[in-house]
């Protein structure tokens, strides 16, 4: 009897559900600390561009270079990143994405030129777009079904964790830069708070590295390379040992077709098959982005800047996003699975249609008007002389008082001091800024932010997983990268206003998309979703 029960897989001795939970949290919370290290990348950019900015002499195209730079190369790393780790293995790209966050962040805090920044960010870039793909790839592939929409939330929730502590070392290594503590001094925050908040990023990146080692190979991959045992041990780690047979058996019957286990070509995601999935893909890949959310993650101070209530005030306003984030991406991740993933992305988008308007109408409502009063706690370093024309002048929009600062003060000065002349001349409701802000980023992080992954591992079937992920993602990370790139010049050229009312026109008409055409996955495995969704 007890013979039997020891080859017995599904026998009770031989399960250990608490056990079996307990590794694939662990597992999935250590693969995700790539997403950790993207968003801490995404973020603390955010607090490096005012400096950057005037120590390389940017123009905003140029300052929008500097931050997008790393999404580039992020994008291209997407397009190889799902083939490389269908032959390589998930795990193994994953190791090497950790090593190039650390060159990157140790290069970019040692940048002796504009130039030299923009390479280190790039090398960067590639590990931000080989583990924002394969970290949720490898969640899906080793979570029981039940468990998949938290577990790849995880990633989400490892990116919103890394854009909180960025946003808290910018604010802390800001006010260690302006303390007369002699430790403070001896290690150059002041001097250097720029390098330090890139630099901090090598830590968390060596943690990576080595926590990769405890990681198995994912079983399905294994699975693909034949290697059924191996995948047979470790889907047994991840769930009841019946059900990993019966994975890896569905496994077997979808790799089964001859022709499916040659390589694909790209031509193969546009068959008519595949057309409803890639669609659903392609939308959601570009919506999460063209709403304009790494406009504020990348760019949070300079936003809340625009208000009025200057430079301190604004890396502090900063925390506040990335604990909003974190908050609602843990909402979302409790809800996934239980109220499902559309009608989150319909709570989420409806969201950030109002609250995308009403940052339009916040700025719209601006007036800005320096008087002798306020011009008197202005720093000395502004010529008196070159401001008296705009004393007493009323400017209805920023876009027009920008244009005026530069031309009666210089292109450098009005840049060096642009805050503290807004701060000095803006009457508008600041906290309404704020509210709209706060409200955005948690409509963000309770919908599209970890949803999108959530489908993208999913929806397509496994035989081109790797490469539709990759696609999509591409199709994502470029229209990242163009939103980071314009985003700088969208506010010094169309304004506040126009700017925030585009993101708001584009979350409706994606709202419109999601009622229409997108399909609810929850509690399904990815073998029936693949009969679905797949004719």
């Amino acid at each position: 009897m007890e013979a039997t029960q020891a080859q017995n897989p599904g026998s009770a001795e031989k399960y250990d559900g608490s056990r079996t939970k307990r590794f694939v949290v662990l597992t999935a919370l250590i693969v995700a600390l790539g997403g950790f290290l993207m968003g801490f990348d995404a973020s603390v950019i955010s607090g490096v561009n005012k400096f950057i900015e005037l120590e390389f002499e940017l123009t905003k195209l140029e300052l929008g270079w500097a931050v997008s730079s790393l999404t580039l190369t992020a994008t291209l790393a997407m397009l190889i990143a799902g083939p490389v780790s269908d032959k390589l293995g998930r795990k193994k790209i994953l190791t090497i994405a950790a090593l190039l966050y650390m060159v990157s962040a140790i290069g970019s805090a040692v940048a002796p030129t504009f130039t030299f920044l923009i390479i280190a960010r790039m090398i960067g870039g590639i590990g931000v777009g080989a583990s924002l793909i394969i970290a949720p790839m490898y969640i899906a592939e080793i979570s029981p079904p039940e468990w998949r929409g938290r577990m790849v939330s995880f990633n989400q929730l490892n990116i919103v964790l890394g854009i909180s502590a960025a946003f808290f070392t910018n604010y802390l290594i800001l006010q260690w830069g302006q303390s007369d503590a002699e430790w403070a001094k001896n290690l150059k925050f002041g001097e250097y708070n720029w390098r330090w908040m890139l630099g901090v990023e090598a830590l968390p990146a060596l943690l990576y590295f080595f926590g990769l080692f405890a990681v198995p190979s994912s079983p399905r991959w294994l699975a693909m390379k034949g290697r059924y045992g191996e995948a047979l041990k470790v889907m047994t780690r991840a769930c009841h040992p019946m059900e990993a047979k019966k994975i890896i058996e569905s496994v077997k019957e979808s790799m089964a077709d001859t022709s499916k286990k040659e390589k694909t070509p790209i031509r193969t995601l546009f068959k008519p098959a595949l057309r409803t999935v890639l669609t659903i893909g392609i939308v959601i890949a570009i919506l999460q982005q063209i709403t304009g959310i790494n406009s504020v993650f990348f760019y949070a101070p300079m936003i809340f800047e625009q208000s009025g209530i200057g430079t301190d005030a604004s890396f502090s306003q900063a925390i506040y996003v990335g604990l909003i984030n974190l908050v609602f991406t843990l909402l979302a991740i409790s809800m996934v699975d239980k109220l499902g993933r559309k009608p989150l992305l319909i709570f989420g988008l409806t969201g950030i249609t109002a609250c995308m308007f009403l940052l339009s109408y916040g700025f719209h409502s601006a007036s800005y008007t320096l008087t002798e009063e306020s011009s008197i706690g202005l720093p000395e370093e502004i010529d008196r002389v070159q401001l008296a024309p705009l004393l007493n002048q009323t400017f209805s929009d920023d876009v027009s008082f920008k244009q005026a600062l530069r031309e009666n003060l210089g292109e450098t000065t009005a840049k060096t001091y642009e805050s503290e002349l807004i701060t000095g001349a803006v009457t508008m409701n600041a906290m309404l800024i704020l509210i709209g802000i706060l409200g955005f980023v948690a409509s963000f992080a309770i919908s599209v932010g970890p949803v999108m992954w959530v489908l993208f591992s999913e929806l397509f079937p496994i035989w081109i997983r790797g490469l539709a992920i990759s696609f999509v993602g591409l199709v994502n990370s470029a229209v990242s990268f163009g939103v980071q790139l314009v985003f700088p010049w969208e506010l010094e050229t169309l304004g506040s206003t126009i700017t925030f009312m585009l993101y708001g026109i584009f979350a409706l008409a994606g709202l419109a998309f999601v009622l229409w055409k997108v399909p609810e996955t929850k509690g399904k495995s990815l073998e029936e979703l693949e009969k679905l969704l797949v004719k």
